[in-house]
């Protein structure tokens, strides 16, 4: 009787760009402006089943350039991978969808966005390195402490 292999399954199945844009609403006008632009950053990560042990992991970056009040420019990234995780004990899944997940899909992310801004004809802008652990434990406590409290 064959014993069924019950290690841990962690494997790349994918890496994908699942959406860009990029908008220069204030062009061409904004473009005569020498004033160095105010850079907006902000980053998202989330985690979808798709499938029996696939999980689809999304990193989001947001990128605003603003002079004064008009946009420069506008970019919205979402850089995707889908995972195989098998066999790993639940209160390791989040981590690793959390945390493993994100840090092999953010380096795909930071290039597109680096190219996108550049083929606008802007200097590129460079994502700085995230510390996805730092950032995963920092939202479980946030929801830790969101959660209600029972006293009995």
């Amino acid at each position: 009787m064959a014993e069924a292999n019950l290690d841990p399954v962690f494997q790349i199945q994918r890496v994908y760009l699942k959406d860009v844009s990029l908008e220069q609403p204030n062009s061409p006008e904004i473009l005569l402006n020498q004033d160095q632009p105010a850079v907006d950053i902000q980053l998202g990560v989330e985690a979808t089943p798709v499938a029996e042990g696939l999980f689809e992991v999304c990193v989001t970056a947001t990128v605003q350039a603003k002079i004064g009040d008009k946009t420069l420019f506008l970019v919205e990234a979402k850089q995707a991978g889908i995972f195989e995780l098998r066999n790993m004990p639940q209160e390791q899944l989040g981590a690793v969808l959390g945390i493993a997940c994100p840090q092999i899909v953010y380096p795909y992310l930071r290039g597109n966005v680096a190219d996108v801004i550049q083929r606008g004809g802007f200097p590129p802008v460079h994502l700085a390195e995230i510390n996805f652990q730092a950032m995963y434990e920092q939202q479980q406590a946030e929801a830790a402490a969101a959660a209600p409290q029972i006293i009995v």
